[in-house]
């Protein structure tokens, strides 16, 4: 048997908006050791900064992210640090 080559992944530019949002997430890689979780965050955060998703303590709480060395309380912190961050370089 075998099998098909696997699908090609559209890289998102580095200014984009989806991209910012995934960064993010992928900077707790050490606290959210599951990439599924991160990518979940990626997305959630990518709604949230479009005004379609949470907040980050909502999408903290709800998520059920496999957490490692960080609480909740704390992670969604650091995340409101980063989008403020965002802000502040978009203005």
């Amino acid at each position: 048997m075998t099998s098909l080559a696997a699908p090609l992944t559209k890289h998102y530019p580095d200014d984009s908006l989806e991209k910012k949002a995934y960064d993010i997430a992928e900077k707790f890689k050490d606290n959210l050791p599951i990439v599924n979780d991160r990518n979940r965050l990626g997305f959630n955060l990518y709604r949230y900064l479009k005004g379609e998703g949470d907040t980050p303590e909502v999408i903290v709480r709800t998520a059920r992210f496999t957490l490692n060395r960080i609480t909740k309380d704390e992670l969604a912190a650091k995340l409101n640090e980063e989008i403020a961050k965002l802000k502040e370089d978009k203005n």
